[in-house]
């Protein structure tokens, strides 16, 4: 055997030994998308007002919808909506409406433990880093709304289209649902926090 066959064979036994052990343990599976946290944080999103009617649920929004209902319960409220006279973020996909009640103790705590999610500070001690990372404009639940343009401090909130809070629904209220609205960008899932999901 010539030495140049030697050392091929020699290579090809040192990279079989490397590789069975894990062949071993199951099949070879992709390498994971890098993590979020990984990825340079993104800043606070400016408001981007609805101009066009497309109603079809977007990749990112569907995508933290889902991790909302799987992660801390609550319902699938929906994403788009048929458009009216009021645009709204739901007729270009970009709302996500997550199914919770007011007067319920266990879906006040789900809502409590989203917002603190949300809102946290990374382990680099960049505020709101999660909803940052998602690309969230706003939150409104429960007559209040978190503003990324407002570094999400909480605010009154009183939907347009009531007078005052005691003739207003439920509904407008936000008393059975929480809405959380997304930057476009973020609903085509092009964020650091949608890699890997999207």
């Amino acid at each position: 055997m010539s030495v140049l066959r030697a050392l091929f064979v020699a290579a090809l036994l040192a990279t079989a030994l490397t590789v069975l052990p894990g062949l071993a343990r199951g099949p070879l599976l992709p390498a994971p998308a890098a993590h979020a946290d990984a990825a340079p944080l993104e800043d606070y999103a400016a408001y981007q007002p609805p101009v066009r009617c497309s109603p079809r649920d977007r990749p990112g929004t569907k995508a933290l919808a889902r991790w909302t209902v799987r992660r801390f319960g609550g319902g699938f409220g929906g994403i788009s909506r048929a458009c009216s006279a009021s645009p709204s973020e739901h007729s270009e996909g970009r709302a996500f409406d997550w199914t919770v009640d007011v007067r319920r103790a266990a879906d006040r705590r789900r809502v409590r433990a989203l917002l603190a999610a949300l809102f946290a500070s990374d382990a680099a001690g960049n505020p709101a880093a999660l909803a940052r990372r998602m690309g969230v404009m706003y939150v409104i639940w429960d007559d209040t709304t978190w503003s990324s343009w407002r570094r999400f401090a909480p605010a009154p909130y009183l939907n347009a289209a009531c007078p005052t809070r005691r003739e207003c629904s439920r509904t407008l209220r936000h008393r059975d649902h929480v809405h959380i609205s997304l930057t476009r960008p973020a609903a085509r899932g092009r964020l650091s926090w949608y890699v890997g999901r999207v």
